[in-house]
């Protein structure tokens, strides 16, 4: 009894598996229909896409071109922005720097001309000094 029991289970075994077969078979013929109606429809459309508009095409890869020279130029208008800001810090620097030497230079001219000044003084001096002396030599002989 129990090998017929097993007879039995096999024989619904390989049945069952048939039935798999079988529908994994139709699942298969069916996706295949299915791929090649998808396929035919994507021809269908761009047919008549082709027929409503004939320079769309074109107009496609224009605009395709355009979406890539866009890509092309935010980094490159990102780089501007930034050596923009750069240049400026920098003239802002400089132009700090110029102010700087401008007061150093004015403030160099003042303590030239005030030296020069005390230079005239002392050599005035020197020179009432000398002639004093020059006075007192030639009074003694």
């Amino acid at each position: 009894m129990s090998q017929s029991a097993l007879a039995i289970f096999r024989a619904k075994e390989e049945e069952i598996e048939k039935k798999k077969t079988e529908v994994r078979n139709k699942v298969h013929a069916q996706l295949g229909r299915v791929e090649e109606a998808t396929k035919r429809l994507a021809e269908i459309r761009e047919e008549l896409e082709a027929l409503t508009d004939p320079m769309r095409k074109e107009v496609g890869i224009i605009r395709k071109r355009i979406d890539a020279v866009n890509k092309e130029l935010r980094p490159l208008g990102q780089s501007c922005q930034k050596k923009e800001r750069e240049y400026k810090e920098a003239l802002e620097a400089v132009n700090e720097k110029n102010k700087e030497k401008a007061q150093l230079v004015t403030k160099l001219m003042e303590l030239v001309g005030e030296s020069e000044r005390m230079r005239m003084r002392k050599l005035e001096e020197l020179s009432k000094n000398c002639r004093k002396k020059k006075k007192k030599i030639l009074t003694k002989v």
